[in-house]
């Protein structure tokens, strides 16, 4: 007699615990049920806050409590880091005017914009360093408390700049995304800060995250999944997510690494 769907599941979260990534079809022939029924375990556990859903099975739910140190996320990913700013800046046409926001992945974007004639409102510190180098764009700090964890400014009095502005577009960096809880982050005058960005963005929000923030749970919600419109991630965040559910909220997924390099060479 098989296992009946609780204790199936209870079972299925026990290998997710162990392993951090499960594939549906290896489920499927562990249990010896359909492929239907595993898929329909896995969304019960994503709907539990248990899991997340990825492309072709589910990884374990990892949070992030406490904000990171900028040196320490600086060192994280930094190829990855970089392949995703050049393929977001590809998306930046010169007259723009782009809100980006803090962290080191957004940093790198700044960089590769460093020779377009654009305006860039920030609360990203560390634009200015760009800035001084001969950047061709126009830099618009918001204001707010500065954040030496993160280089950035924040909080309430970010909004009396970011309410006069209507951005083109908009490249946010976050903590942690999730399809299921969107845009999270573990300090609340970001998330205020960059959800007043993204309010006031008339044209396309790009998310961009290295795998390592790819289903990634923090304390404090920016905006949901649906209020953004690309996500560019590496290949190993490819995997973390499922097609299906980005197809359901609207979502170009963008991948960037040795698949852009050979489009950029070709």
């Amino acid at each position: 007699m098989g296992l009946i769907p609780a204790d199936r599941q209870r079972q299925i979260l026990s290998i997710v615990t162990q392993v951090g990534v499960v594939q549906v079809q290896e489920l499927s022939e562990r249990f010896g049920v359909s492929v239907l029924t595993i898929r329909r375990d896995l969304d019960h556990l994503a709907s539990e806050g248990l899991v997340e859903r990825t492309h072709g099975g589910a990884t374990l739910r990892r949070t992030l409590p406490v904000e990171p140190l900028y040196a320490q996320k600086a060192l994280e990913f930094p190829k990855e880091k970089q392949e995703i700013a050049g393929l977001a800046a590809s998306l930046i046409e010169n007259g723009d005017t782009v809100f980006i926001n803090s962290g080191s992945t957004t940093f790198e974007v700044i960089k590769a914009l460093r020779d377009h004639d654009i305006t860039i409102v920030t609360n990203n510190m560390d634009a200015a360093w760009i800035a001084n180098e001969d950047a061709r764009f126009r830099l618009i700090f918001v204001g707010g408390v500065y954040r030496t964890r993160s280089h950035a400014v924040s909080g309430g009095f970010s909004q009396f700049v970011i309410q006069q502005v209507y951005a083109n577009k908009a490249i946010i960096g976050v903590d942690g995304f999730s399809l299921s809880a969107g845009l999270t982050t573990p300090v609340i005058e970001e998330a205020e800060t960059t959800r007043g960005m993204i309010e006031r963005t008339v044209g396309k929000v790009i998310v961009v995250a290295a795998s390592n923030k790819i289903g990634v749970l923090s304390n404090f919600s920016t905006v949901g999944a649906n209020d953004i419109d690309v996500v560019i991630t590496d290949a190993a965040g490819e995997q973390l997510l499922s097609q299906s559910e980005l197809e359901e909220n609207d979502i170009e997924l963008l991948v960037a690494g040795a698949r852009y390099i050979e489009e950029g060479e070709s």
